[in-house]
């Protein structure tokens, strides 16, 4: 695709060959990141953050990947605290918007919602989640924290087995993630969840199409041996009818140190998007894996800062000038580096 000047909407929208693009610019913004450098490549520029749905991994991780390239973070967290709790529509609020910014991220609770915005907008959106849809850049930085964790294996992304793990049908970052997957070759997906949470039909008929192997379990021991991924997600209940009904799945699928030690090779690297639901009922991903050598969870929220910088510098052309506006650290950042 076309990265200048255009939204990121989905991830329909690339191919291998984008995704290994925004990975490289990703590697290259790894000494900012780290503070390790400083870059000014978007000074004077504004984005806006739009965020009418709870976050907080994936809004202070696009506004920390724009601050660290120099830029200024405007940002609305709730409704509420819009003129949409007026009545105003996403067109309108669209263009008024994009004539106060260069560039938007926007997270709606309705699929398609984004969309439906970046229509109206004058400039570049960036899709933070619009409801049980996707999430690109979550499974972006999902796939490239899989990338690091198979290259310090000496392999790559091709013929990976991943564990999908809990609520299928509502997770959207595994939804992008599953498109992304299958832009490599003979990967093989273990969809474990309940059998009314399953993965939708089209995604797991879209892998098979391309020659990939799906297999479906409803047993959390079953689904989990042999692969070189876990990837575990929360419930989603706030896409449920009712919290009755979403009660009834919360820590069905719980992986702990015990069932890991037990059911997995002892390389397997244990994934989730978070947040994680740390409630006593709950806890799908438990507390006693914090130890665990080959927990990725705090990988993958660094590499979202990576990732989302990548998206910002190639949507404003500003790649090949990030180390022209770049200068070595302040006092203030050696200082950061001596005291962590």
């Amino acid at each position: 695709m076309e990265f200048v000047g255009n939204h990121i909407l989905s991830v329909d929208q690339f191919d291998r060959q984008d995704v290994e693009r925004i990975f490289a610019v990703a590697d290259q913004m790894e000494p900012y990141a780290l503070r390790r450098r400083i870059t000014r490549v978007l000074e004077g520029a504004i984005m806006s953050n739009m965020f009418f749905e709870p976050s907080t991994r994936t809004r202070v991780s696009f506004g920390s990947a724009f601050n660290l390239l120099g830029g200024e973070v405007r940002e609305t967290t709730e409704v509420k605290a819009s003129a949409l709790a007026k009545g105003e529509s996403l067109y309108d609020t669209a263009r008024v918007l994009s004539g106060y910014s260069d560039v938007i991220v926007m997270r709606h609770p309705e699929a398609g919602s984004v969309a439906e915005f970046a229509h109206a907008s004058r400039v570049p959106v960036i899709n933070g989640g619009d409801g049980p849809n996707e999430h690109p850049s979550q499974a972006l930085l999902d796939l490239y924290t899989m990338r690091q964790e198979m290259n310090g294996r000496d392999r790559n992304l091709d013929r990976l087995s991943i564990a999908l793990i809990g609520d299928l049908k509502y997770g959207r970052a595994v939804h992008s993630l599953c498109k992304l997957l299958g832009l490599y070759e003979n990967i093989r997906l273990h969809f474990v969840s309940p059998p009314e949470l399953e993965i939708p039909a089209d995604i797991a008929d879209d892998l098979v199409h391309g020659g990939h192997e799906v297999r479906t379990f409803h047993n959390l021991e079953e689904g989990i041996h042999d692969v070189d991924i876990l990837y575990v997600t929360r419930t989603q209940e706030e896409r449920f009818p009712s919290q009755d009904e979403a009660d009834r799945y919360r820590g069905l699928f719980r992986l702990n140190e015990s069932i890991y030690t037990e059911h997995c090779e002892p390389n397997t690297v244990i994934m989730h998007p978070l947040p994680r639901d740390s409630r006593s009922q709950a806890q799908e991903l438990d507390d006693d894996l914090n130890q665990n050598p080959n927990l990725a969870i705090f990988k993958q929220t660094d590499n979202g800062v990576l990732v989302r910088m990548a998206l910002f510098a190639l949507v404003l052309d500003v790649v090949d000038e990030v180390d022209n506006h770049s200068q070595p650290v302040t006092w203030f950042t050696a200082k950061r580096h001596q005291l962590s």
